[in-house]
């Protein structure tokens, strides 16, 4: 298992796919705009220009209307690799007519080999991000969604460049080594694709329905089934609107407001995809290796703030024109304008990663591909929308491009509004997340080996503060049902956030009898359900530090349990440094709090092996989390 999201790149299970992947992006971009370097060389009208450039993105984003339903049923139903070395090879066929176009310098036929590009990423779009689950531990998602996206960003960038440039440089060889470079790099990613380790498919026994209207129907019905995943494909669908308005507005932006000449177009759309592959790579420290939503609100807002200062940075024309890169930066407020243009990339990164791992995470392994062909069917539609409304802006009602970058600005605000009011597990998640690592920094050991990846399981804990269960919630990548008192369930504020986590408040039987049967219902049946369940089975907030004795109701939902015919396994946990919080009852009640002895103290956060259900008792489990916390209190 990797514990850094580096280490990935070492390793078989991810890097020949994230080769593979970026490979694939990288040669999509050089073909692309080698397509528009042929076009200045051979001298075509302004008119023609302007008609193949605005043909071709329609020509390759058309396949994923047409054929993402189906593909998203390949993609269940075949292993991966096999169906990843498929579209390899359908790449080396393409690329080849491609190469053909090139050399008789022939642009329907470049045409066809573009809308057969599309048709070979509709297929290989589902398989790219369900194969991530298949490999990754839970733990790993949001590291392995960081590298992906990364690599994409990057590969984007510096196809764009190379494709951009092959005219310029070779001249009169330039279709030669036009053909020859995209053809080459298909034989390398499929290649590369060999290596490759298997992913058995999703749904093996699935029947393909090859009609893509009630299928791509069903798919998008299936997409929205959860409200978090369905939510959460709206976010990234939304992700790519944005991206969509903002880079098809750079060249003129470039030119116009930033008074640069075409290097200065490239030089600003590096400065957002390094700062977009930059946040996606922080994503996993930032969420300390966890399926970290409480990004998300962080990364809308953060997209807003630094399009909105771009809009105050420059939104009239420039004074100059022709600028180099060089002679931009001697511009005044230029360095304010590379900020903005990182920050926008940096804080995207931070919104979509944790959405693709969300989505990841939630989505059962029998749906994944079609979930994601139902997402992929979604983001085409809000780029061709972004494309349109672009246009519409601008030549009907005037906008200039600072215009729309402000409107933009505003519009990501009331979408993310709107996102986090229907699903609020965001906004619980994002305030948990600035809570607990705002006040502590956290140590983790044995989280990633021992806590399930899938099915049920309880957790037993030692309980010491009113953060224990926030704290618990932002170490374990899968979502948590905690058991507690309702007196702090009903704690203002942090009420919100535990109703939204589903937390099962609980009362002793003498003080709500009704409330502690309801709550064990409620926590038997989410077992039932396959989820993780925390409990403190001490009953109460430790006065002097220690471990109190465990109560019997940990018996009694194991009993339950095993009554049902499903035991479940028990996983012993300890906190370790968590009595000097403020939130604890170190200076006997809550309105005597002290600040922590050391700001951002360092927490340790332990689990030790499953244990059978069946085979435990509350002293036993009492005795081991005793061992486990040791003598920091």
């Amino acid at each position: 298992m990797a514990h850094n999201q580096l280490e990935l790149l070492k390793q078989r299970r991810f890097l020949p796919f994230f080769l593979t992947q970026s490979l694939g992006a990288f040669n999509d971009n050089v073909y692309r705009q080698a397509i528009i370097g042929l076009l200045f060389w051979l001298g075509i009208s302004p008119e023609q220009r302007t008609l193949y450039t605005n043909l071709a993105p329609a020509l390759f984003i058309l396949p994923y209307f047409l054929f993402s339903a189906t593909a998203g049923q390949i993609a269940e139903k075949l292993e991966k690799s096999r169906l990843i070395r498929i579209t390899t090879t359908m790449e080396i066929v393409i690329m080849s007519l491609a190469a053909v176009g090139f050399l008789t310098q022939n642009m329907p036929v470049l045409l066809v080999a573009l809308f057969s590009t599309g048709v070979q990423s509709t297929l290989f779009g589902p398989v790219k991000y369900s194969i991530l689950p298949s490999v990754l531990k839970p733990e790993e998602l949001t590291g392995g969604n960081g590298l992906v996206e990364m690599g994409t960003s990057i590969s984007i960038l510096v196809g764009m460049i190379l494709g951009g440039l092959i005219f310029k440089l070779a001249g009169d060889q330039g279709p030669i080594v036009a053909a020859t470079a995209v053809v080459l790099l298909a034989i390398t990613g499929n290649l590369v694709s060999r290596a490759i380790p298997r992913a058995e498919a999703g749904a093996p026994d699935l029947k393909v329905n090859w009609n893509p209207v009630p299928e791509s129907l069903a798919i998008i019905r299936l997409a929205r089934k959860q409200p978090a995943v369905r939510n959460a494909i709206l976010g990234v669908s939304w992700f790519w609107f944005v991206g969509t308005v903002l880079t098809s507005q750079l060249p003129t932006y470039a030119e116009v407001n930033l008074g640069g000449a075409e290097t200065l177009y490239i030089f600003a759309l590096a400065l957002f995809s390094i700062g977009t592959g930059v946040g996606s790579m922080l994503c996993e420290k930032l969420s300390a290796r966890t399926v970290e939503i409480g990004l998300v609100p962080l990364g809308a807002f953060g997209i807003s703030a630094f399009m909105i200062d771009l809009y105050f940075a420059r939104n009239g024309a420039a004074v100059a024109s022709g600028l180099s890169v060089s002679g931009f930066m001697q511009q005044p407020g230029s360095w304010r304008i590379v900020i903005d243009l990182i920050g926008i990339g940096l804080f995207a990164g931070f919104f979509v990663v944790p959405l693709f791992a969300l989505m990841q995470s939630r989505t059962p392994r029998n749906e994944m591909s079609r979930v994601i062909a139902g997402m992929n069917i979604q983001n085409a539609g809000f780029i061709v929308l972004a494309a349109v409304l672009g246009i519409v802006v601008q030549r009907y009602l005037g906008w200039s491009i600072p215009q729309v970058f402000l409107a933009l600005a505003i519009a990501n605000i009331v979408v993310a509004i709107y996102i986090f009011t229907i699903v609020p597990e965001f906004m619980m998640r994002f305030l948990s997340w600035v809570l607990v690592r705002g006040l502590y920094r956290l140590k983790l050991h044995g989280i990633e080996k021992h806590v399930p990846d899938e099915g049920p399981a309880l957790l037993v804990c030692n309980h010491v503060s009113y953060m224990d269960a926030l704290i618990l919630a932002a170490s374990i990548p899968r979502p948590v049902r905690f058991v507690m008192y309702h007196k702090i369930f009903n704690i203002p504020v942090m009420s919100w956030i535990f109703r939204t986590a589903k937390a099962i408040p609980i009362a002793g039987a003498k003080e709500d009898p009704d409330l502690m049967r309801r709550a064990f219902e409620e926590i038997d049946a989410a077992l039932a359900q396959g989820e993780i369940v925390g409990i403190f089975p001490e009953g109460a907030l430790t006065r002097d530090g220690e471990i109190a004795p465990f109560k019997s109701g940990v018996e009694r939902i194991l009993e339950r349990a095993s009554e049902s015919g499903r035991p479940v396994p028990v996983v012993p946990m300890a906190l370790r440094n968590m009595w000097s919080s403020m939130w604890s009852r170190r200076d006997g009640r809550l309105s005597r709090m002290r600040v922590p002895r050391r700001f951002r103290a360092h927490v340790e956060v332990i689990a030790d092996a499953p244990i059978d259900g069946a085979a435990v008792d509350a002293p036993m489990l009492e005795a081991r989390v005793r061992e486990l916390r040791g003598d920091a209190a």
